[in-house]
């Protein structure tokens, strides 16, 4: 199989964007011509695209149009084709219906053709938290709640996206009555996770708990400073808390020498 650039996405940021200019993600389909022309042998069976980020079926279906206008030529002769990732599947609202037409009509026009999905954004999506605590409360300005994590080490995301975090119980800065910057307890600067207001003050030992991190958080996440990886915690039906994995100073150490 071979990746192809449709040469256009909808991708909420250039970060994210594998069509963009000067991508190396993907074979333009004018480069797939000169490679099919050339003497070289070429036993491609397959193609895949993927182009979204965390999008609908409108975005899909623009961008199969633009992948059928760039490789439909070629689709005859292939066994299959990957639609990629970043389908919300399982967001409120997507349309899965429209999901499946898309689907179905694409195999109405290449009957031969087996098509393929990578729902990981649909599994991933919602699945688990990120549990804090509050280290320490200071005051510059406005009032600064240090956090057992950190942004810069356990939700990189939101820093290099960028984007703000759902902190569970809380409001924008200034919506309820009580608003803290909320930060990290590494040494970078900049190792913040936004401004959030809450109904009651907080204090030392409260929990703060950021939704939907599971995903990215576990894979992308480090030991910058030496600060352990959280932990990774099952949380069963009847409340119940189940401990499949805690991290030390010695993961850290031990990875470097």
């Amino acid at each position: 199989g071979l990746r192809v650039n449709p040469e256009y996405s909808e991708a909420p940021v250039e970060l994210y964007n594998p069509c963009g200019l000067y991508s190396r993600l993907g074979t333009k389909s004018t480069d797939l011509d000169r490679l099919l022309k050339s003497e070289i042998e070429c036993n491609i069976d397959g193609l895949h695209f993927h182009a979204l980020c965390e999008q609908d079926t409108l975005a899909l279906e623009n961008v199969l149009e633009a992948f059928e206008t760039k490789f439909g030529k070629h689709l005859h002769m292939m066994k299959w084709v990957n639609f990629g990732g970043g389908h919300h599947i399982t967001k409120q609202g997507y349309d899965v219906e429209q999901l499946i037409h898309i689907i179905q009509a694409f195999q109405k026009r290449y009957p031969q053709l087996q098509i393929y999905l990578e729902p990981g954004e649909a599994v991933g999506w919602e699945t688990g938290t990120l549990v804090t605590s509050v280290l320490d409360i200071v005051h510059n300005g406005m009032d600064i709640a240090i956090l057992d994590t950190s942004a810069e080490a356990h939700m990189p995301d939101t820093i290099i996206m960028p984007y703000r975090a759902d902190v569970r119980g809380s409001g924008k800065a200034g919506e309820k009555q009580h608003t803290y910057r909320l930060a990290g307890n590494t040494c970078l600067a900049g190792d913040v996770m936004g401004d959030y207001s809450f109904d009651a003050p907080l204090a030392i030992g409260d929990q703060i708990i950021f939704e939907d991190q599971m995903h990215y958080t576990m894979v992308k996440a480090t030991t910058f400073n030496g600060v352990p990886l959280p932990s990774i915690v099952i949380k069963r039906l009847d409340e119940t808390l189940e401990t499949v994995r805690e991290f030390s100073y010695e993961d850290f150490r031990d990875r470097l020498s």
